[in-house]
């Protein structure tokens, strides 16, 4: 019996009692769902719940009352072994041992499958991530979004949502002239601008764009006069920076949907439109020559000048334009990933977000990642060979490799600052938790192969009451959290839930293959119980390879 099964079963003693009038309920108020969870304590039964305690004021009744009869209800469902009443109403359910055990097989054809769920059916989602200016190497804070904000968008899709990875591309400001006065100076062999960009990839660049120039029979840009010179590498090393940017993603395992251009919202009226749509309701005002959104009106701590009073559009111009363009492209929620310097930015696009009619939070979620420090030796690890003054996602991909930084990246909340031991991430034992969990997985594929070659298969028999080991009852309580687990990051938009979950898995597991045997012991005849237990391995290696690969991690077979 799967969870959604006991759920469905709950669901339907409730609504029989409605129905005959046990229960003086409003039918409406019957959850479409019931909730269910793991007891704390494993000895009170395989399923919780405290469904009794929300709906028995609505019916007229105490908790306590209310869960006795839907205790006596459920105790004629078959595959369920008992139900107690515990505390004011808790509901405490023990399933048979073949009904706990079938989960296994269900596991195992359900494949990709299992733990998907609809919670998100029909919800489009933009989710914003990285946006790394194109001046330099995705740094590591930019990194740790790529880890997470992939991870939250394979977790979101499992749940059922239709969703959009955008990588905003700020090519509009002064950062980008910074950029290409500081290419242009390294081109001439001068020290950058003092407001410029250093480090090794400048030079690089630099060179790339004079050799690109000369290759396509084009003037040296060096030879020109300062602005065209300026401008041809702006031109040319944005570009060259920009695809640099796009190869470490995708060595990294990271694809957009979308690269949207900052530029496009000025060059095609967008900021405009926003702005007049403001208007047109009432939002905007001018004063000292400027005009204001007026954003206290929604909670912000003042309001915002919009258009500057030289006729410029302020920062924030584009960010309610893009904003605008979002909604306008159809999608429901608007999610953006930012770095930990910009909690400022918070009330303010909530402001707008009201301003122009929608629900902040609902239909713009803002997500605040904190920075991450990287260790070796114990001492911290502060510059780059080839950036310079920042870590960047090359750096760490050499030092421990594409699976390792990515799931160490998407292991922690992300409103934590975390530390990355290189030293541990890159160890073969217990302590390296992506070792951990790929191990585990390895030893499934071992075990499989191993009870092949000694005869045991699946196909030959099932027999879920022989899953009655401790260790057993509890691998498969791990293995029917899984759809919970998935469901709850993909609502709390925190993708390490499965990381962590993952790792509680593999424990279960390594437990239970010191325990139990898969394949006959010497001359030992194969039996039933081999190929039940087979099932559970197999149903273990499903669940460990689903979760790697909602955090964009290899399932390898040998580690």
């Amino acid at each position: 019996m799967t969870p959604d099964q006991l759920a469905d079963a709950l669901r339907g003693a409730l609504v029989h009692a409605v129905d005959d009038g046990t229960f003086a309920l409003d039918p409406a108020a019957v959850p479409a769902r019931v909730h269910i969870e793991r007891p704390r304590q494993r000895d009170h039964g395989d399923w919780a719940t405290n469904v009794a305690m929300q709906l028995a004021k609505k019916a007229g009744t105490n908790p306590r009352a209310f869960a006795e009869e839907l205790a006596r209800r459920l105790a004629d469902v078959p595959g369920v072994a008992a139900v107690d009443v515990a505390g004011p109403g808790f509901l405490n359910i023990r399933l048979e041992a073949s009904a706990a055990g079938e989960l296994a097989r269900t596991v195992v054809e359900q494949r990709e499958a299992y733990g998907r769920n609809e919670t998100f059916a029909g919800v489009k989602v933009n989710l914003e991530f990285v946006s790394a200016n194109p001046t330099g190497p995705i740094h590591i804070g930019g990194v740790r979004w790529a880890a997470v904000g992939d991870s939250l968008a394979r977790v979101l899709e499992a749940s059922g949502a239709q969703v959009t990875r955008e990588y905003y591309f700020n090519d509009h400001g002064a950062q980008i002239d910074r950029f290409a006065r500081s290419l242009l100076a390294r081109a001439l062999g001068q020290e950058a601008p003092e407001d410029g960009y250093g480090g090794e990839y400048i030079a690089e660049i630099a060179e790339q764009v004079v050799a690109d120039a000369i290759a396509a029979g084009e003037p040296d840009p060096r030879t020109l006069g300062t602005a065209e010179a300026t401008e041809a590498f702006r031109v040319r090393g944005v570009d060259l920076m920009f695809a640099e940017i796009k190869a470490s993603l995708r060595d990294f395992g990271v694809e957009f949907d979308v690269y949207f251009h900052e530029d496009s919202l000025h060059e095609s009226g967008a900021v405009d439109r926003a702005v007049a749509r403001l208007r047109e309701s009432g939002h905007m005002f001018e004063a000292d020559g400027a005009t204001w959104l007026r954003t206290t009106d929604f909670g912000d701590d003042k309001d915002r000048v919009v258009i500057k009073s030289d006729g410029q559009a302020a920062y924030i111009a584009g960010d309610i334009a893009y904003y605008l363009d979002k909604r306008e492209r159809g999608f429901d929620r608007v999610v953006i990933m930012l770095g930990s310097d910009h909690h400022g930015y918070v009330g303010r696009m909530m402001a707008v977000c009201a301003a122009f009619g929608d629900t902040p939070h609902v239909n713009l979620e803002l997500l605040i990642g904190q920075m991450v420090n990287l260790l070796k030796d114990g001492q911290p690890v502060r510059m780059s060979k080839r950036a310079g003054t920042v870590l960047t996602i090359v750096d760490l991909v050499d030092a421990i490799g594409v699976d390792a930084a990515r799931y160490a990246l998407a292991r922690s909340s992300s409103d934590q600052a975390i530390d990355l031991d290189l030293d541990l991430l890159t160890r073969a034992s217990n302590e390296n938790p992506v070792h951990y969990v790929q191990y585990a997985h390895a030893r499934t594929v071992s075990v499989a192969r191993n009870a092949g070659e000694a005869g045991v298969r699946r196909e030959d028999g099932f027999d879920g009451s022989l899953l009655d080991h401790p260790s057993e009852a509890v691998l498969l309580g791990q293995i029917a959290d899984f759809p919970r687990v998935v469901a709850q990051a993909a609502d709390l938009r925190e993708p390490h839930r499965v990381a962590r979950y993952l790792e509680e898995l593999a424990g279960a597991y390594h437990k239970w293959y010191d325990q139990r045997r898969v394949t006959p012991f010497g001359d030992e005849e194969v039996t039933d119980v081999h190929r039940t237990r087979l099932w559970l391995n197999d149903a273990t290696r499903q669940v460990l390879a689903n979760g790697l690969g909602l955090l964009g991690v290899t399932a390898p077979d040998r580690k």
